[in-house]
């Protein structure tokens, strides 16, 4: 299949994503949380994953994005059109109970999207042949999980309650076991495929390795922020926000890695994390601290405004100093090389100031940039006063 026709599918794939989704807006009503849900998941996966597939057709990664949105795409158009036909307008379109029982039964196996993605990114093949079994396996459990969506009472009700499906296995226990060994293989594959990222990070180099820490990156930050929105806010929405980075993350990592340098970029979200975590802890501890003195002191409950702006004071008394610690910690314990190789400058800068033979700062010099820059050779020509070197 030659480069243009692969083009054209990816970029018909891209299409008919949102063509499904542009489908589903004309059903619209009040009700639409999932359906948006959905459709910003599907969106951003399917831009990415068109511009990848078109321009490196081999590339697996790019196919498996647009596969992941149009699925993502239809499941919430199914949503909309079944909460039309059999809920807000009873008998108005058809086949409201089969749209609803294909959107839950291809969504379970979409899962598996995460796992192959963490194995082939960035190259679009397996970090070995090791990992041929874990694929094997994914396919299989992820298979199973699509029949299981399609015939099994209780996962379809999950999604649509309202809907009573064409197909249904009868409750025996051994369908109970079959969904929980769906379960554990899926958070069990979800970890090895995990780990078989990193230690390609580990392992990988140049162009490779960076490419790798954009990924990497996306996927941890949306894997910390993910419990903490769930447990604090009760919901998914900041899953909503900051999952479409992982798409974007990738497009970047494999289009244009060499655009931005993703170290500073992970300096900053350490640093800029940090700072914001320990100004919000003491924030919070000032508050709580003076409000007990008040209340101690007066004997009266009510909240002091004198506890809210000395705790705000402290605070910008503290961002500066604090950032410095801060950064200078984190550049201590992960940047150590360019650490280092910043105090070799600092150091020098002072020395330039105050020598005065020039075959000695010549000498320092050539010391210094072999030290910071580490390049395979480097030497000095000095200008003399007679025009020679």
């Amino acid at each position: 299949m030659s480069d243009r026709l692969y083009s054209w599918l990816a970029w018909s794939l891209f299409a008919l994503a949102l063509l499904i989704l542009a489908l589903g807006l004309t059903l619209w009503s009040p009700d639409m949380g999932l359906y948006l849900t959905f459709a910003l998941v599907a969106a951003p996966f399917a831009v990415v994953g068109a511009l990848v597939a078109s321009r490196q057709p081999h590339n697996h990664i790019g196919w498996l994005f647009l596969v992941f949105a149009v699925v993502a795409a239809f499941v919430s158009f199914g949503d909309r059109y079944a909460s039309y036909a059999l809920v807000e307008h009873p008998g108005s379109l058809p086949g409201g109970d089969w749209v609803a029982w294909l959107s839950s039964g291809i969504w379970h196996p979409a899962f598996g999207f995460f796992v192959f993605a963490f194995l082939l990114f960035p190259d679009g093949r397996l970090p070995s042949a090791r990992w041929r079994p874990v694929a094997w396996i994914a396919a299989a459990n992820y298979f199973m999980g699509g029949v299981l969506g399609l015939l099994w009472g209780p996962l379809f009700g999950e999604f649509f309650p309202y809907a009573e499906p064409p197909f249904r296995l009868p409750g025996y226990f051994v369908v109970d076991v079959a969904f929980g060994v769906f379960l554990v293989c899926n958070f069990g594959l979800l970890a090895l495929s995990a780990v078989s990222l990193v230690l390609r990070l580990r392992r990988a180099a140049g162009v490779e390795r960076q490419q790798l820490k954009w990924f990497v990156y996306a996927v941890s930050l949306f894997s910390l922020v993910a419990p903490s929105s769930v447990l604090i806010l009760g919901d998914g929405r900041l899953l909503v926000i900051l999952l479409p980075l992982v798409p974007a993350a990738a497009g970047v990592a494999i289009l244009k890695h060499r655009l931005f340098d993703i170290d500073v970029v992970i300096n900053r979200t350490l640093v800029y994390g940090l700072l914001t975590a320990s100004l919000a802890a003491v924030y919070l501890g000032g508050v709580a601290i003076t409000q007990f003195g008040f209340r101690f002191l007066t004997g009266q409950e009510q909240q002091s405004q004198l506890a809210v702006v000395a705790s705000t004071l402290v605070i910008a008394a503290l961002f500066t100093p604090l950032r410095r610690r801060i950064q200078e910690l984190i550049d201590r314990r992960f940047y150590r090389r360019k650490y280092d190789a910043a105090r070799t400058v600092e150091v020098f800068s002072v020395r330039l100031r105050e020598e005065t033979d020039l075959e000695a700062l010549s000498e320092d010099l050539v010391s210094v940039v072999n030290e910071t820059m580490q390049p395979a050779h480097a030497s000095l020509w000095r200008r003399e006063p007679g025009g020679g070197r």
